[in-house]
């Protein structure tokens, strides 16, 4: 059933390549809902994820010719919409922790289809980070998984702190280029230190 949806979400992306309206719509109606819950969940303000998720759908058919999706159209579009969540944190700078704390109060209260979205996300993220060359793998394990400073990484490892900084920076490059072009840096890391 999985590969059959893939091959829908396939054919629309083609589409959608080719100036096609219908496929935007198609897409819109298919994931409106579960996108709009998702970030409901963290910001409980109905215009503004309204408006972020419109945005979302803007940006796909503006960036709809050079656009390459290496995930799924799902967890792409749920990427796209936590990054934008996030901006909106940024932008009324909330400050770090509480963002944090309200986010793993909020996730209790999620919804079956955006834990499968954020699933689906996390399992993509975690996919790439296999494929990352061995040292580099295991200081990006270090860093966001047991959460080592740079300095413990480095006396762990035995390396220099700027090694272990390019292997991070190395493997956040590696991310962002197989997630696709909406992503940052930061996005990447809040997903890999808080939503796992």
């Amino acid at each position: 059933m999985q590969s059959n949806s893939k091959t829908n979400d396939d054919i629309l992306i083609d589409r959608l390549k080719k100036g096609d309206k219908k496929a935007l719509t198609e897409l819109y109606n298919t994931y409106w809902k579960p996108l709009f819950i998702s970030s409901y969940n963290l910001l409980k303000d109905n215009e503004l994820c309204e408006e972020i998720i419109q945005d979302v759908f803007i940006d796909l058919w503006n960036s709809r010719e050079k656009i390459q999706i290496k995930i799924s159209i799902n967890s792409y579009l749920y990427a796209c919409t936590r990054y934008k969540v996030f901006s909106q944190f940024r932008k009324n700078k909330i400050i770090r922790v509480e963002l944090f704390e309200d986010l793993n109060k909020r996730f209790q209260y999620a919804t079956p289809e955006t834990k499968l979205m954020h699933q689906e996300l996390v399992e993509q993220i975690d996919a790439i980070v296999e494929t990352l060359p061995q040292r580099c793998k295991q200081v990006y394990k270090l860093s966001r998984g047991e959460q080592l400073s740079h300095k413990e990484i480095a006396e762990q490892l035995n390396i220099s702190t700027k090694t272990v900084e390019n292997h991070i920076t190395n493997a956040l490059k590696i991310l962002k280029m197989s997630l696709g072009h909406s992503f940052s840096i930061e996005i990447l890391y809040l997903i890999s230190q808080n939503l796992n």
